[in-house]
This record gives structure tokens, C-alpha cells and sequence, in this order.
């Protein structure tokens, strides 16, 4: 098992307090390894941009545990290690002729720590890829394996859980019969006629993403279309809020595929391929999710912000999420317009601004993404989350002694 004293997350902008951070190879190495810690936490790939994963004890990354994929025989869920990357286990899927719902733009990050911390990807009909978790097993504080499954009422406030729960060592996922898609380019389009028409630009297809720097247009959109299994092809939109349809580029090593070609699933779905480095490069972000009928008033508010976003932003990434009725999730209760701002490598400057974003967008209940940048503290994400004081109830009922503790969940949960 490989041990080291130092680490930081991927962006290099977060150094990990805890005392060491150990990569074990087995399930049983992690067993072991949580029975004699006193303080212990899990670490997916590293990119969150806040110490949503950090501890003062022992730090777990579980990206060496054999993924151990299994597809159910009725093909309607998988298992799989949960430090599993999705750009990784994928294609393996598609090879069992499965699929996932919906994938984030980036395919680096691990199946667990996206479930752990709410991440989604894009689609006003689609849940964020934690409501697909069917089931967790959990590593408790004794070291011991527990499930917990869909039909437990504990799996809603479970499925976001932080890390405050346990290691989670394999997730249960629901699939679909596996699918093709094609990725079509559009823009620009005028800010006010963009505002204007938000839920018919997030309508033109199966996952639709829209950037911009909050100028007088937003740049580019991206419409990702399902193609019907009995058909070569499908039509996609000629005509979106009267912006063309651009020329789109094929995939070129560090996007996938936008130039309409047919493909899997799994090579349309996100931003970038396994192989490319993920999004920019060099950045920190921040995230925030507003209810979607409040989408173009909240971003107007933010727009007002623009001069003092340039400096540091290299863009903004519209998307959409369905609601669903997890504890923590950020889309509890309300389909949502997801606003995540990709900033240059500015964490100072960045964290200067928060306040002010944040306080434009409290009036429409804005929602922090766990795993990024933010300035809220307990008391203002308690009045966001309703089921907070029943997800504290299962922390002490799961973690009495707080071996699973953290600084972020003291200080932003209260847990």
C-alpha cells in the first residue's frame, strides 16, 4: 500500500492537512486500514477545489482498488469499484451493452467521489449521476461492510454523503440499454434572446451545454443528441434561438467529437476524452444552482459582475439538471440551471469575488456545488438544505465517534 505525507488536488490549489494519504490495492487493505485509524477519509481523483475531502487523520484513495465490474443479469444496474474513473469503465460498459444516464464533462473523475459530492452532468430531464446509485457499500468505523440499498429510506440522504459516512468501496449504479449520440455546435447567440428563451435552448436535446463570459452573447452551445437504435441517424435542431448551426470540429485529441458524427454514448457525453488533460488545465472553479424558472434573472445579476469576472474567468458553463429529492443534493426539490465558472488559476483573487457572486444569487436560492470554490458558511447552507438536520441524525447514528469526520463538514454542515 502506498503511502505518502503530502499531497495536493488536482489543481494544485489545496494541500491536504492530513497526516498520510495511503492508496491501498485490496478491499481487505481498506478494511484493515479503517479499523485502526482513529480519523479517516475518503479521496476520489482530487478534483474538488475546497478541502470537501480532507481530514486530520488518514486519507484514502481508492483509485488502485480493482474495479471488479459487474453488469446485473437483467442489465438493469452495474457495480463497480468506486474509485472507478468513467472515462475508464465506460467503454466496458458499452462493451456489456449498457450505458449510464448521463456523464459530467469530465470523464477523469471517479464513479464514488461524483456520487459523494452531487456532480451531474447535463439535461432538464435528467437526474445528476447520483440519483442512478441503487446501492453503496459502505466500510464503517469497526471496519466492517454494510449496503446500502434503493427502498432503504437512508439512501437519499447516503447517496451525497461527503465522505461523513463511511469508505465507500463499491457503488451499485443503474444502466440503460447501451445508445449512440452526435454533438452539434451552435452560436452565438444574443444574450437577451438567449435569457428570453433558456428552456428552449435546454429542450433542443437529450443533454445541452451553453458558455459565455457575460458579454453581449453567449458563445457556443452544445446540443448532444441520442440517436434511435433503429435509425443510422437523427435529426437535429437547423434553427436554435435563431443561431447557426457552426461547422463543429471532430474529436482532436482534447474534445470529443462536435461536428455531428455518430458515436457511443460514452464519447460524446463528455467534454473531453480519458486521455486529454481535463477542461483548461490550469484553474479553479465555482458552481452554483438556481432554480430554473429564476435562470434569467440570476444570470442577469451575475452579468452585472462582468467587469470584474474577466480578469480571471476563462468561461462559464450553462447546464441543466432535473430535480430529485436527495438530502444534499443540489437539486433538491426543483429542476435547476447549473452556473460553473472555469477561473484562471487565480485562487485569491477568486475567493475575493465569492461574496459578492454568492450575495447576487441568494435571492434566488442559490446552491454551491460541494467540490468547488465557495464563501457560504454553515448558517447560509443550512437555510438551503431542509433535510440537513435529518443528514446530521444519520452521521451520528452511523459515525458516533466521528472517525469519518471532516473540517468542511464541521464547519459548512455542522456534522
Amino acid at each position: 500500500m502506498r503511502s505518502t505525507t503530502s499531497e495536493l488536488n488536482w489543481s494544485g490549489t489545496v494541500t491536504y492537512t492530513a497526516e498520510r494519504v495511503l492508496r491501498p490495492a485490496s478491499l481487505d487493505q481498506v478494511a484493515d486500514t479503517v479499523a485502526r485509524a482513529s480519523r479517516i477519509h475518503g479521496l476520489g481523483t482530487r478534483h474538488s477545489f475546497n478541502d470537501v475531502a480532507d481530514t486530520s487523520g488518514v486519507l484514502l484513495d481508492l483509485t488502485a482498488v480493482p474495479t471488479d465490474l459487474v453488469v446485473a443479469r437483467d442489465r438493469s444496474t452495474a457495480t463497480m469499484g468506486a474509485g472507478t474513473r468513467y472515462g475508464l469503465v465506460a467503454p466496458d460498459l458499452d462493451a456489456a451493452g449498457v450505458a449510464l444516464h448521463n456523464e459530467g464533462s469530465l470523464p477523469h473523475i471517479s464513479l464514488g467521489g461524483a456520487i459523494a459530492t452531487g456532480t451531474h452532468g447535463s439535461g432538464t430531464t435528467l437526474g445528476s449521476l447520483s440519483t442512478a446509485a441503487a446501492a453503496l457499500e459502505v466500510i464503517g468505523p469497526d471496519g466492517t461492510t454494510s449496503t446500502v440499498r434503493r427502498g432503504d429510506p437512508a439512501l437519499s440522504g447516503a447517496a451525497i454523503h461527503l465522505g461523513l459516512l463511511g469508505i465507500v468501496t463499491r457503488v451499485t449504479v443503474d444502466v440503460q440499454p447501451t445508445y449512440r449520440m452526435r454533438q452539434d455546435t451552435y452560436g452565438p447567440i444574443g444574450w437577451d434572446t438567449f435569457t428570453a428563451g433558456v428552456d428552449e435552448v435546454f429542450a433542443a436535446g437529450y443533454s445541452v451545454c451553453a458558455f459565455t463570459r457575460f458579454g453581449d452573447a453567449v458563445s457556443e452551445v452544445l446540443v448532444k443528441s441520442r440517436v434511435p437504435d433503429d435509425a443510422d441517424d437523427v435529426e437535429v435542431p437547423t434553427d436554435l434561438r435563431s443561431a447557426p448551426r457552426l461547422p463543429g470540429t471532430p474529436g482532436d485529441g482534447h474534445h470529443t467529437a462536435r461536428d455531428g458524427s455518430v458515436g457511443p454514448w460514452w464519447d460524446r457525453l463528455p467534454h473531453f476524452p480519458i486521455e486529454a488533460v481535463p477542461s483548461v488545465g490550469s484553474e479553479v472553479q465555482s458552481e452554483h444552482f438556481v432554480p430554473l424558472r429564476h435562470a434569467a434573472a440570476a444570470l442577469d445579476a451575475l452579468r452585472g459582475l462582468a467587469d470584474r469576472f474577466r480578469p480571471h474567468l476563462h468561461v462559464c458553463e450553462l447546464r441543466t439538471m432535473a430535480a430529485d429529492d436527495l438530502w444534499l443534493s443540489p437539486t433538491q426539490g426543483e429542476d435547476v440551471l447549473c452556473i460553473a465558472l472555469t477561473w484562471r488559476k487565480h485562487p485569491d483573487e477568486v475567493a475575493a469575488l465569492l461574496p459578492d457572486l454568492e450575495a447576487r444569487l441568494a435571492p434566488f436560492g442559490g446552491r454551491p456545488h460541494w467540490g468547488k470554490m465557495s464563501s457560504l458558511d454553515g448558517v447560509a447552507i443550512a437555510a438551503l438544505y431542509p433535510r440537513l438536520p435529518d443528514f446530521r441524525a444519520l452521521v451520528a447514528e452511523r459515525d458516533p465517534d466521528r472517525k469519518f469526520a471532516s473540517a468542511f463538514g464541521e464547519r459548512v454542515l455542522g456534522t
